[in-house]
């Protein structure tokens, strides 16, 4: 079978030097190329971005696990069966905080334009691309699946296709529930750095550590403070556990179930819109698809929406569904008018 390589880039990242958390702004990012590549040396290829969730990075694509293949043995299986070729590029936006969402914020970086105004060009310039919106497509699991649907909306200049994974969204849902938890674990940890220090010393981290760990980093990104500690307004009071419903209201602003109300027409032009999640998610992130799915269908918006019987967990078979669709999504020729 012929298959296609993974080559490493290390990209130096201008924006991401001298980040808040000092997190290398040097990243490792792999690109797998198809198996024509070498071998067509004219020819040109449409691009996937696959983004990564919470706590891991472009490389975790490629974990070898016997038991559910990797991103490239994925991919290798797909260009044996015929499906169209294509380059595909896998970011790093993790930090010391566990992930970026791809969104910039004063707390962690700039990983939004990294990945949009110096990535993207970046492999524009030197891999042989279809440098073309259409024949670009976002597509991520977690985090990524809400990254995916966040930066379709905001730069639909730059991507024609997208498929999110159990994206967050529905933050009422998907984060909410955990914020007494997270509170009392700060609380008793006796602060946010103190918390951040003893997460650094533990070789093995709790469940109730994660947990804190996981709203400490989406406050990083979601509701950034320069005049609060280490720079991070949280969504409650630490001395009282009283709710901050003012920080947890720009939380809000960046759920792609609101984002629609201001950005349903950067989705009308897309070639595939793509979502799905398990219907035991134990982040309740099935209930955020099912109401953004009802809502692109009130709006008109043409899209694809699924469920599976499972959980937010080791879903990683997924990707065997959104892949052939965002294969032929993205190599298709002009759309018809």
């Amino acid at each position: 079978m012929n298959r296609g390589r993974i080559e490493t880039v290390w990209f130096e990242s201008a924006v991401l030097r001298g980040n808040p958390l000092g997190d290398p702004h040097v990243r490792r990012i792999p690109v797998w190329l198809p198996p024509s590549y070498d071998r067509e040396p004219t020819k040109r290829h449409p691009v996937l971005f696959a983004l990564t969730g919470f706590g891991s990075r472009g490389r975790g694509l490629l974990n070898d696990n016997p038991w559910s293949p990797s991103l490239d043995d994925r991919l290798d299986a797909l260009m044996a069966a015929g499906h169209p070729e294509c380059i595909v590029v896998m970011p790093d936006a993790f930090t010391r905080l566990g992930g970026a969402q791809y969104m910039d914020s004063t707390a962690t970086g700039a990983y939004e334009t990294h990945l949009v105004e110096e990535l993207l060009p970046w492999v524009d310039a030197n891999l042989r691309t279809l440098a073309e919106p259409r024949h670009r497509a976002l597509a991520g699991r977690s985090s990524g699946g809400f990254a995916a649907l966040r930066l379709g909306m905001r730069h639909p200049d730059r991507f024609g296709a997208l498929a999110s994974h159990s994206g967050d969204l529905l933050f009422e849902y998907a984060y909410a529930p955990d914020f007494p938890r997270a509170c009392s674990v700060l609380q008793e940890a006796g602060g946010l750095t103190r918390f951040l220090e003893a997460w650094d010393r533990k070789p093995q981290k709790g469940k109730d550590d994660f947990l804190a760990f996981n709203i400490v980093g989406m406050a990083a990104c979601y509701s950034p403070d320069p005049t609060a500690e280490m720079g991070i307004a949280l969504p409650f009071d630490l001395a009282t556990g009283l709710p901050r419903p003012e920080v947890f209201a720009r939380w809000l602003e960046h759920d792609p179930l609101r984002l629609l109300a201001t950005h349903a027409d950067a989705l009308r032009g897309m070639r595939l819109l793509y979502l799905d999640c398990g219907t035991r998610d134990e982040y309740h992130l099935h209930h955020g698809a099912r109401a953004f799915a009802r809502e692109l269908t009130r709006l008109g918006i043409a899209h694809l929406h699924e469920e599976f019987a499972d959980g937010h967990m080791n879903v990683g078979y997924r990707w065997d569904r959104s892949l052939p669709l965002l294969l032929q999504a993205i190599a298709a020729g002009p759309m018809a008018r």
